[in-house]
């Protein structure tokens, strides 16, 4: 999941990052369940997830995951940008990554009351192995596409997706860069 675009794009409000960072794991209705705050968050991470599905650049890089993983090629796409991200030198310079990560598990520990119950059991493994800073190896990536496949319903596999997002690093940097432009 691309939980690092996400929270960059929370503006800095802790509720709001919250309910963008949790938005996947709350389904229907129930996102009216949450406070006004994090709803707004939720909102936002629905708009985000629009945008870059919509986005010419991001079909371009789903046609290099579609073959093998389908519907999923979009998912694929997001973490691979969030590894363009991790690494964009405009965005995070020296230390700025990991000291972002921080301030962001920092926000977020006021609200794991608020998490719904498959967020709140994969959170601790998400701060305590800085996943958001971790999108800047291909370690970081692979593992990540190894989650992707652990919550689909039906992927089997993540080697092949690992593999192409290596064979094809360049081109999916290019979309990212592209799709990146103001």
């Amino acid at each position: 999941m691309n939980y690092l675009a996400h929270a960059y794009l929370s503006f800095n409000i802790p509720a709001v990052l919250a309910g963008n960072l949790i938005s996947d794991f709350v389904k229907g209705k129930k996102q009216f369940d949450y406070p006004a705050s994090v709803h707004k968050g939720i909102v936002l991470h629905r708009a985000i997830d629009q945008f870059t599905d919509e986005h010419v650049e991001t079909a371009i890089a789903k046609e290099i995951f579609r073959p093998q993983y389908r519907l999923y090629s979009g998912a694929f796409v997001d973490v691979a940008y969030d590894h363009f991200l991790a690494n964009d030198t405009a965005q995070f310079t020296g230390n700025r990554l990991y000291e972002f990560s921080q301030e962001v598990y920092q926000a977020l520990d006021q609200f794991v009351p608020l998490f719904p119950a498959p967020f709140r059991a994969m959170y601790p493994y998400m701060k305590e192995q800085n996943w958001l800073y971790g999108y800047r190896e291909h370690q970081g990536i692979a593992n990540s596409f190894q989650g992707l496949v652990r919550r689909s319903a039906y992927l089997t596999e993540s080697r092949t997706a690992f593999q192409l997002f290596e064979d094809n690093y360049d081109a999916l940097q290019a979309c990212y860069a592209r799709f990146s432009l103001p």
